[in-house]
């Protein structure tokens, strides 16, 4: 089932939508490490399961003759074989990530072409981040650079419309979800040229929004009354990640360019380990869900990132 006709569902029961986001095994690892934390989650019943998709990485091995041989690896492979896996073991509709950087236009599409095949209907559209060890994004030559245009591409492929096929081919019907940046995209100059930039995704073809973690509720407020404002009037799901370490409060605001409120920060600072950051964590998941789902937000999206436990708590609270 497409993620916005179950949103449109969820609206008309009152009903807030649970799901969830899973990082695929690192290369050489089993998936079974993926069922064990997705295992305690089923009991919610969620919507949908996202499952991310990670660019290449560059790779400089040093040769007999001492210099250095560079090579490319993607770390974690198998986006598309991950969500049909989950998708068979677990009777839930997936929704794997599908980015610009990496990839050429005819590679997009036959990755797209590939999950139509396997009955996915449901496509999470990113513009992708930046290679590891580079300072800036740098398009595919023959690639997208925007999230936009691939969502136009999705969009056409919709129609039937295919750009490396001799004729029309099939209609793919994919329900299109685009990221949204409550506290702004790092490369974009201002959140109103932010939300512009979103709002040509949506009229381009994107029905969802999901937008990136956050820890305070208000930015989220804002950022939907500024978006409804624009004229956006597509969902928005929260994006939720619970605190677990004390090295994320340095970690994550360098990462995802994210504030902390003081009072979490300060609480955290307070805690003596790694358990206590946890608890803390758990609680204020718990309390910005309440807040959240009283304000009437479509569902609650959670950033699992391969650990369950953390989520499952918060879950058990809330649902």
């Amino acid at each position: 089932m497409k993620v916005i006709d179950r949103l449109n569902l969820a609206a008309e029961e009152k009903k807030t939508l649970f799901s969830f986001e899973l990082l695929p095994p690192v290369r050489g690892k089993s998936i079974q490490s993926l069922f064990d934390a997705i295992d305690p989650l089923m009991e919610f019943k969620p919507a949908f399961v996202d499952v991310t998709y990670h660019r290449e990485e560059y790779v400089y091995k040093e040769l007999p003759n001492g210099l250095f041989e560079k090579s490319i690896q993607r770390h974690r492979p198998g986006t598309v074989a991950v969500c049909a896996a989950i998708m068979h073991k677990y009777n839930v509709d997936t929704v794997p990530h599908i980015i610009c950087g990496g990839f050429s236009k005819e590679e997009t599409e036959n990755i797209l072409i590939e999950l139509n095949f396997l009955g996915i209907e449901n496509i999470l559209a990113l513009r992708g981040d930046a290679a590891k060890g580079e300072a800036a994004f740098t398009p595919h030559p023959e690639g997208y650079a925007y999230a936009s245009e691939l969502v136009e591409h999705i969009q056409c492929m919709n129609e039937g419309e295919f750009k490396y096929a001799d004729d029309n081919g099939f209609k793919g019907g994919f329900s299109i979800g685009v990221a949204g940046y409550p506290e702004k995209h790092m490369d974009a100059s201002n959140l109103d040229t932010d939300i512009q930039y979103l709002k040509k995704k949506v009229e381009l073809g994107a029905d969802y929004i999901v937008t990136q973690m956050f820890f305070d509720n208000q930015k989220y407020f804002d950022f939907v009354e500024r978006c409804r404002a624009a004229g956006i009037t597509v969902p928005i799901l929260p994006g939720i990640k619970p605190l677990t370490t004390k090295k994320q409060l340095t970690l994550l605001p360098s990462i995802f360019k994210l504030d902390f409120p003081q009072d979490l920060y300060d609480a955290a600072q307070k805690c003596k380990n790694n358990k206590e950051v946890r608890e803390l964590g758990i609680e204020w998941g718990i309390q910005q869900s309440k807040e959240l789902i009283e304000y009437g937000v479509p569902g609650m999206h959670f950033y699992s990132m391969g650990r369950s436990t953390s989520v499952k708590d918060i879950a058990e609270a809330i649902f």
